[in-house]
């Protein structure tokens, strides 16, 4: 049984997911809530599997709820819905956490297929773990997704995490676009949005690196990207 926290401010959609979800696809526990407010009460109380949450609502956004949840929880999944998706909408839905999107108007199975891809990718790693790399000055450890500067500690989310243990796995080599879109984006991983939230994930990753010179993530253009450590 699948629980989904879906957070929308139209009754009557909410109503059709929550039906559909249940009643005609099976398998699933659908709670509602209709702001992020509510959401992130909900929250304080359960920990449900996957959140499914619209952007603009009243009282207060998903883009607000998300940032506030993921001060806390890093690694729940979580899908913004929306009627429209611009460049602007993307950048700034990955920045504060999410980690996919589906565009409105959507069909329960496609929410449903959505909703699936991400929990595999979650509960299906497809990493090699080693216990720790050094990079430079630092030390990653793709196991609990942490960079450590010291005494810096960087707590990476799930995906950025597998992105650069992918990167690790193939230093001094170039790791082609696709298979970074193919492995981690069940989905649609051929759409320009998808595209972009890689690029928006590897922008993270050279953040936190920048303190060390010696490391970098370069982009091959039309190719994909490569990490190195000077020596």
């Amino acid at each position: 049984m699948i629980k989904l926290l879906f957070i929308e401010d139209e009754p009557m959609l909410s109503y059709i997911v929550k039906s559909s979800l249940e009643e005609v696809i099976g398998g699933y526990e659908v709670i509602l809530a209709a702001n992020g407010k509510e959401g992130l009460e909900i929250l304080s109380k359960l920990t449900p599997d996957v959140i499914v949450t619209d952007i603009e609502m009243p009282v207060m956004s998903g883009l607000e709820m998300v940032e506030t949840i993921r001060e806390l929880n890093r690694h729940i999944p979580i899908l913004f819905t929306s009627a429209r998706i611009t460049a602007g909408d993307v950048i700034a839905g990955y920045a504060v956490g999410a980690n996919n999107y589906i565009k409105k108007p959507f069909l329960p199975q496609e929410l449903d297929s959505h909703i699936k891809g991400l929990l595999n990718y979650y509960n299906n790693p497809p990493v090699k773990e080693k216990e720790v790399y050094q990079l430079g000055k630092y030390t990653f450890n793709p196991k609990n997704f942490c960079l450590i500067y010291q005494p810096k500690k960087i707590q990476l989310t799930s995906t950025e995490s597998k992105i650069l243990n992918l990167l690790c796995e193939n230093m001094g080599n170039v790791v082609d676009r696709t298979e970074f879109l193919t492995k981690f984006w069940s989905v649609d991983y051929d759409t320009k949005y998808t595209s972009r939230s890689l690029d928006i994930f590897v922008g993270n990753l050279r953040r936190y690196l920048s303190e060390d010179k010696s490391v970098s993530i370069r982009t091959i253009k039309k190719v994909g990207l490569i990490l190195e450590v000077e020596k």
